[in-house]
């Protein structure tokens, strides 16, 4: 078990670092986004907010032929949950911006903290306050903590997710089986693309448990989807009884799809993006036109089928930083995202890359469970094949390169650690590596690889929360 000078030490440690992350973004609102104004989606959210702070509901903003009108129509361009996160600070503040970004750099901050949580949950609380350490500074993290979108609560949801996805393989229970529900269930009304943590995480946490009866996982299973239903099902239902056409999460798609989907994004130098310019001026229902798009975007992919291969490679080129990452800084400034910020994120993406894919091989020779931290990674992959690369599309899985990230660096940089009573020990072969009682001796790596065959692999040892 972990000692409490331990626990107390990560704990202290951690918060340290959770205020140097709420300073750095503070400070990026501060200095860089201060009085600015919104841009792109981040006028839609502020206005979504505003109305819905307003007591309008979830309606369009304005009028599409007057702006200074303000729309009656239903909307759900977005997935509901960022606005209603906004909603309440929208009224206390009268819509300031600058008040919306600041609650973003909070919110940011708290995922920095649950980053540290998720790599000790896997490696250790070296390897936690490491992940931590990177999530604190990482471009890529705080630049969206000073927008007014949905990737600060998508990174947060994720996190989340994959730190209860955690706790549930080593400890399974139907209290976690039901939070990791509602989590997934939040975080699909957070970005629709979130949707696939469901088949990709839940379901196969929840399925491949060994350790439980054929009962429980029975019940864990019903207990995690009634979750998500509870969660998704009041906002499904709500759209399906607004819309002329059948809507479920999000009116947005056909949009998506239409601008990935025509010839500036299919030839010249902006392969594999999107432009709006793609996009007729079509009145009608959100769901009406949304479908319009849906359907010219598949006859658009049907007449240049023999070009979607190049196009679909260079969308993971774009999501990766693998094709044209240069020319990332322009779809980035689009969104409110600086050029010098874009280019150092750039450059700090890539040798957290090289080490994030050193970390699964550690990883996966030390720890098992690998599949769930790359969830993420092929959730990314999964939307830039489907509807178009950018760098903000990488968001879900920025968590997953960090913590592999600092898996590396603990594996690379072994620290001395110091036994109970001051005597200096060995350096483990792996932070994660304690003894499960204090009588008990760790077991070295040879020792759990040539046991694999007949026990079942740890994760960790370390406790996942605390």
């Amino acid at each position: 078990m972990v000692s409490t000078p331990d626990r107390f030490r990560f704990t202290k440690v951690l918060l340290l670092i959770t205020v140097l992350a709420f300073a750095v973004r503070v400070g990026y609102v501060v200095f860089e986004q201060w009085d600015e104004p919104l841009v792109g989606d981040e006028v839609t959210y502020r206005a979504a907010a505003d109305r819905l702070a307003d007591g309008d509901g979830f309606v369009v903003p304005y009028d599409a032929k007057r702006s200074e009108v303000r729309g009656t129509e239903p909307a759900a361009d977005h997935p509901p949950m960022t606005v209603m996160v906004l909603a309440p600070v929208s009224w206390v503040s009268g819509s300031d911006a600058n008040a919306l970004r600041l609650t973003m750099a909070l919110l940011g901050t708290v995922a920095v903290g649950l980053v540290g949580l998720l790599g000790r949950a896997i490696a250790g609380d070296r390897a936690g306050l490491i992940a931590a350490g990177i999530a604190a500074v990482y471009p890529n993290l705080w630049v969206n903590d000073g927008l007014v979108m949905s990737e600060t609560l998508a990174v947060l949801a994720v996190v989340l997710a994959l730190l209860l996805a955690y706790r549930f393989m080593r400890h399974p229970a139907a209290g976690t089986a039901l939070a990791l529900g509602v989590v997934c269930g939040a975080a699909a009304l957070i970005r629709v693309e979130l949707l696939l943590l469901i088949p990709l995480l839940l379901v196969p946490t929840v399925l491949l448990v060994r350790t439980v009866t054929q009962p429980e996982q029975v019940q864990n299973i019903v207990i995690s989807v009634a979750a998500v239903a509870l969660i998704l099902g009041p906002w499904v239902v709500f759209n399906l009884g607004r819309f002329e056409r059948p809507t479920l999460v999000s009116t947005n798609d056909g949009a998506a799809l239409l601008g990935a989907n025509c010839d500036p994004a299919y030839y010249g130098d902006a392969t594999g993006s999107w432009d709006a310019r793609c996009l007729p001026a079509v009145r009608g229902d959100q769901s009406t036109v949304n479908a319009q798009y849906r359907r010219d975007a598949l006859k658009y992919m049907r007449d240049q089928a023999d070009r979607v291969p190049a196009v679909v490679v260079a969308r993971m080129g774009r999501t990766w930083g693998l094709f044209e990452p240069g020319g990332a800084r322009s779809l980035d400034e689009r969104d409110g995202r600086p050029s010098w910020v874009t280019t150092l994120g750039l450059w700090s993406y890539y040798p957290l890359l090289v080490l994030a894919i050193s970390g699964a091989i550690v990883m996966r020779r030390r720890f098992d469970h690998l599949w769930q931290l790359l969830v993420p990674v092929v959730l990314v992959t999964v939307v830039s094949i489907v509807i178009y690369g950018q760098t903000r599309f990488r968001v879900p899985a920025e968590p997953s390169i960090v913590v592999l990230a600092a898996i590396a660096l603990d594996a690379f940089f072994p620290g001395k650690i110091v036994a109970r009573g001051g005597r200096e020990a060995q350096p483990t072969t792996g932070s994660a590596q304690t003894s499960i009682d204090s009588s008990s001796t760790a077991p070295n790596v040879e020792t759990m690889a040539t046991s694999r065959a007949s026990r079942p692999r740890p994760i960790s040892t370390r406790p996942i929360l605390g």
